[in-house]
């Protein structure tokens, strides 16, 4: 039997998608992979069953249909304080993860080098290992998650093609500051790199932390690919719709590199979706407060039961310490916390370079009443 490809060989089975393996096998609340346990808006879902009946069930246009880019492009133009050209700058792709991998197959040649925060959703470097490039990892220091000004420096003058930024970011939380991020795209412009963002919680942002799009910051339009999909802001992570926004020249080239992995995301979702693009900005601050109302209660019960952690200012992940509990291993401790606690999390060490065995993925987009239960199970960590 002839071999596999090599660039394959360094690959596991996602993390998250085996935690959420285990959760299902021992019945544990599942608060490892991100997704909710509550509906999509009911406009929403009454779009898509009139969708459903009534089409369209054809293909769309290859880079999104033209209603859908339409009402995304007005949306965008709103919160980034731009002009979206729906024809020139989106494509829609199927999810955020085909949209990040779309833009760093358009922006990188084999043997590029890719510069990555760490910690990262892990993603990132699957992304780098299948577009043939080089990850430099620059280290988020817990637990404030800051990076060293000079480490990213040095990372910038070893000539990388790209660099990825994740804001707000997961698993950690962090929000980066307009500090930082005009730092960021200082070394962007000096250096003549490009940035690749995954935006996807771009809603879910705590006070008085705020989101900014590096795309907005001077200089930075024109080697931004920003990307992020409808999945966290309407609660639709199962229905894949992502896009990415950036200058014509090169969203022409993520078009081509789209069309020829996926050719299209869903006619009728899309259709459906249209409805929430739509939705007024006081959707967005009712978005923001339910979520910050779940992170504080999750929170709440995180300190009933004595524990420690980084509260997050943005997403919904919290990042909590289980070092003391003496396993030494965070994966042993996350399959045996979901069968004998019967709650789920991700081991930190998947999202880290470096040797951090001490820290534990929990995410909080979850029903009240579920936070509570798995708050319950949390609190016989301690016996």
């Amino acid at each position: 039997m002839p071999k596999t490809s090599k660039r394959i060989e360094g690959f596991t089975e996602s993390v998250i998608r085996k935690m959420t393996r285990i959760a299902d096998e021992c019945g544990a609340i599942n608060l490892s992979q991100g997704f909710p346990d509550f509906d999509p808006p009911g406009e929403i879902l009454s779009a898509a069953e009139h969708a459903g009946r009534h089409g369209p069930h054809q293909y769309a246009v290859t880079w999104g249909a033209p209603k859908f880019r339409s009402a995304l492009a007005s949306k965008l133009s709103r919160f980034m304080a731009m002009d979206i050209d729906p024809e020139k700058n989106i494509v829609v792709t199927c999810g955020s993860t085909e949209a990040m991998m779309a833009s760093m197959m358009s922006c990188c040649n084999p043997g590029d080098k890719v510069v990555i925060f760490s910690p990262f959703y892990e993603n990132y470097t699957a992304d780098t290992i299948l577009s043939g490039a080089e990850p430099i990892y620059v280290a988020l220091k817990p637990p404030s998650f800051s990076f060293d000004r000079d480490e990213l420096r040095h990372a910038f003058e070893q000539k990388p093609k790209a660099l990825i930024l994740c804001n707000p970011s997961n698993p950690s939380g962090k929000v980066f500051t307009p500090g930082e991020l005009q730092y960021i795209a200082s070394l962007a412009i000096e250096f003549d790199t490009f940035v690749i963002t995954d935006e996807v919680y771009e809603h879910i942002v705590y006070p008085p932390h705020k989101h900014t799009y590096l795309s907005s910051l001077p200089g930075m339009w024109e080697r931004t690919l920003s990307c992020s999909s409808l999945s966290k802001t309407y609660s639709v992570t199962g229905w894949r719709l992502g896009y990415v926004a950036g200058p014509e020249e090169v969203i022409d080239g993520v078009k081509k590199v789209h069309d020829f992995l996926t050719v299209g995301a869903a006619a009728p979702l899309q259709e459906a979706a249209v409805t929430g693009l739509l939705f007024p900005d006081s959707y967005y601050d009712e978005l923001a407060t339910t979520y910050r109302s779940k992170r504080d209660l999750f929170l709440g019960y995180l300190r009933d039961a004595g524990l420690s952690f980084t509260e997050p200012q943005g997403a919904y992940y919290v990042m909590l310490h289980v070092g003391e509990f003496g396993f030494g291993d965070d994966n042993r401790f996350c399959e045996w916390m979901a069968r004998e606690i019967g709650v789920a999390a991700v081991p930190g060490s998947s999202f880290f370079r470096e040797p951090v065995n001490d820290l534990v993925r929990l995410h909080f987009a979850k029903k009240p009443e579920t936070l509570k239960e798995a708050g319950r199970r949390l609190g016989r960590l301690r016996g």
